[in-house]
């Protein structure tokens, strides 16, 4: 039997499903796709609608770009590895953080063209997150009409955590928008568009290959999807074992999910089975599964190993976007969302800001200064300001972030450590909040101690996520101490 012409060339298992629904069901799926305007105005109207989730998403990735401006020390990393040779980027990804390794040579070949700062760092971004947002259009489109389908791309670009990552140099809305489109290919039975788009997806961050799952409930009987699958998975193999054994390394700072993790996911579960009570069937086929599986897949997982942050699934949320239908609830979720768009838009809605923490070590310290980092890793907050950072002495540092092949550098052993702070009349101390765990490493501890026997507090300065104090040998401290 030749397939109702709503559904287009979607895999045979789908049509068959679809084909075999209740005559009152397909005739409201041919009435809902039907056009609703004819003529050369309504070709034009149509293809305003389409784009309109993308112009909605690029305005509010515009909207307050710069945070500031503020960047977190996420983005820090991307923006100081990007900027390495490509040997030394190559070397780096041998020893960690491969699973972002696509994206770091994106990254240098954007700011190989165009150096711009916080805009060369995060548009890409924010172009992914429209190209996402008329992707989730386009899918709605297979299984409803034009404006349910602009309402469902228009949905997922108000959502705020995908405003937030829409305004972050990472890989997390590359990787929504890949799997969102590659989510349009499977069904309309683009096997290799499929199959490339799903595998960028993989190698822009391991974790999209959760999205299969998703996918397998609507085309698991599909032939030609089961060998794309297989090869899609064949192809992230290099990438998964070379990021199994940095695993540890990469994502040792994890905890099991808490419960503020599956609170959320219960909420956004919810969230999706009310939506679901009213769209058609073959659309909350593929929308659930998408919404659901790979985050609860991930959650699920790190009971054992635990690997669940919110932004490695974040295309998830297309699944949820996908059963909005109707533009009062598209404007609801504007509406309620408003503090919150406006929050992510300003330096205290990430974990901390680099630039405020360069700022302030620029106006506590002297040209020759003595630079330590309490921990280590926290070197990276300088990292992206090599203006400050060149005019300090990194007196615990071994071997640079490039020359080791690492992220942070390398320090030296403790003994060596103590004696060169000793020697040093003045430091500039960079260590995270009051607040937060200290590092029970052994050479973390000697730093500690060092300073507090040995030096005076001259100056203290708190910024968002950091603390920046200066030290000086007893007595010579320029003024009485200071802490703002």
């Amino acid at each position: 039997m030749e397939p109702p012409p709503a559904y287009g060339n979607l895999p045979e298992a789908v049509i068959s499903r679809t084909a075999g629904a209740p005559a009152p069901e397909r005739e409201s799926a041919r009435r809902d796709t039907a056009p609703r305007r004819t003529g050369c105005h309504g070709t034009a109207w149509h293809r305003a609608r389409s784009l309109l989730p993308g112009l909605v998403a690029l305005c509010l990735g515009l909207w307050g770009l710069e945070r500031g401006p503020a960047m977190w020390r996420d983005e820090s990393v991307t923006h100081q590895v990007a900027h390495r040779t490509a040997g030394e980027l190559w070397a780096l990804l041998g020893n960690v953080d491969a699973v972002h390794g696509l994206h770091y040579f994106l990254m240098h070949a954007v700011f190989g063209v165009w150096d711009g700062g916080l805009w060369a760092l995060r548009l890409p971004s924010v172009l992914a997150t429209a190209v996402a947002a008329c992707g989730v259009a386009a899918v709605a489109g297979t299984r409803t009409g034009p404006r349910a389908a602009a309402a469902a791309g228009t949905a997922y670009a108000v959502l705020p955590p995908v405003q937030q990552y829409a305004q972050e140099g990472r890989s997390y809305a590359l990787v929504a928008a890949a799997v969102v489109w590659a989510t349009y290919a499977l069904l309309r039975g683009r096997w290799v568009a499929y199959a490339g788009l799903l595998l960028l997806a993989c190698w822009l961050h391991q974790f999209a290959l959760l999205a299969l799952a998703a996918h397998a409930v609507v085309a698991w009987r599909d032939r030609a999807w089961r060998w794309c699958a297989l090869a899609v998975a064949a192809g992230v193999l290099p990438l998964a074992l070379v990021a199994a054994g940095q695993a540890g390394a990469q994502l040792g700072w994890l905890g099991r999910p808490g419960w503020q993790d599956w609170l959320a996911y219960a909420a956004a579960a919810g969230a999706g089975l009310l939506l679901a009570r009213g769209a058609e069937r073959e659309r909350v086929r593929v929308a659930l599964p998408l919404l659901l599986l790979p985050p609860g897949v991930l959650l699920t997982v790190s009971l054992v190993h635990p690997w669940y942050v919110d932004r490695y699934v974040l295309y998830a949320l297309a699944g949820l976007a996908l059963l909005v239908s109707r533009w009062r609830v598209v404007l609801l979720v504007a509406v309620l969302g408003l503090p919150w768009s406006l929050w992510l838009r300003t330096p205290e809605s990430r974990k901390d800001d680099v630039v405020a923490v360069a700022a302030a070590v620029r106006e506590l310290s002297r040209p020759g200064d003595a630079v330590l980092f309490l921990p280590a890793r926290r070197r990276e907050w300088l990292l992206s300001s090599p203006a400050v950072y060149g005019g300090l002495r990194d007196l615990a540092l071994a071997r640079s972030p490039a020359a080791s092949g690492t992220l942070q550098g390398t320090e030296l052993p403790a003994t060596e450590l103590r004696a060169a702070l000793l020697d040093s009349p003045r430091v500039i101390a960079l260590s995270d909040p009051p607040d937060q765990p200290r590092d029970r490493l052994p050479k973390e501890a000697v730093k500690r101690q060092t300073l507090v026997a040995h030096f005076d507090l001259c100056a203290l300065r708190r910024v968002h996520g950091a603390a920046i104090a200066l030290y000086a040998r007893p007595g010579a401290c320029p003024h009485p101490p200071q802490t703002r």
